[in-house]
């Protein structure tokens, strides 16, 4: 498979073409931002950590019944995805009360929830990704109520599996963000799962293994990606 020009370059990852039209290459950077880029740094091997969690964690979730763009990891930075017309809302799900869910409701940050959360995003830069609900979904035309309907479903379920697979790891999901897209008209999930994409707390110490640490200042950002890598990688 050849790469080809690079399509798209954002926070993260940069897209490249092949020579197959339905397949991409990812690249995970080690660039690091936060506050809608308005903090930006680096995280030392922050790419390959996630291109290896990411791999684990499609593949968990596509013997689960849950389709997804991964195809292969192909190095240490670069898999093989399958090209997705991204649906431009990013779903948060959300188990435990934190980040942005504390600020504007007052709740308690370590509060699990009676259910999980499901959350819907405007996946715009420019406006901040601002909290959208089915109405507004509706109204910009983000994706047809079936699409909705299939999205928050896929991601109910992604929880269930993610949550028991971290549980075996002594960690805490206590939230995520998922982007979907559309592959042949089929709705399926896209994007990276990572400690960049969720908030990961050692069940034992709730020590935070995520972002945050980045977001915060807390320091021990690397070793906790390490860390995270090491054990969703590690064979049960």
């Amino acid at each position: 498979m050849n790469k080809k020009e690079m399509i798209y370059e954002g926070k993260a990852k940069k897209l490249y073409l092949t020579d197959d039209s339905d397949l991409i290459i990812q690249y995970f950077k080690d660039d690091a931002t936060a506050f809608n880029a308005l903090k930006k740094g680096t995280i030392a091997d922050k790419g390959i950590y996630n291109n290896k969690i990411s791999e684990r964690l499609f593949t968990l979730l596509e013997k689960e019944g849950i389709p997804n763009h991964f195809v292969r990891r192909l190095n240490d930075r670069e898999m093989v995805t399958r090209k997705l017309k991204i649906i431009p809302i990013e779903v948060v799900v959300r188990n435990i009360a934190a980040g942005s869910l504390s600020k504007r409701l007052g709740i308690e940050e370590g509060k699990r929830l009676d259910a999980p959360l499901v959350e819907y995003y405007l996946k715009n830069d420019a406006l901040g990704d601002p909290l959208i609900n089915e109405g507004h979904i509706a109204m910009l035309r983000l994706t047809t109520p079936e699409n909705l309907k299939t999205i928050e479903g896929l991601a109910l379920k992604i929880n269930q599996v993610l949550s028991r697979f971290f549980d075996s790891r002594n960690i805490l999901l206590v939230d995520f963000k998922l982007e979907f897209g559309l592959f042949h008209d089929k709705v399926i999930l896209g994007d990276e799962i990572c400690p960049d994409t969720c908030r990961l707390w050692d069940k034992t110490s709730l020590e935070k293994m995520d972002k945050d640490r980045f977001r915060r200042d807390m320091g021990k950002v690397e070793e906790a990606y390490q860390e995270v890598c090491k054990r969703v990688l590690k064979e049960q």
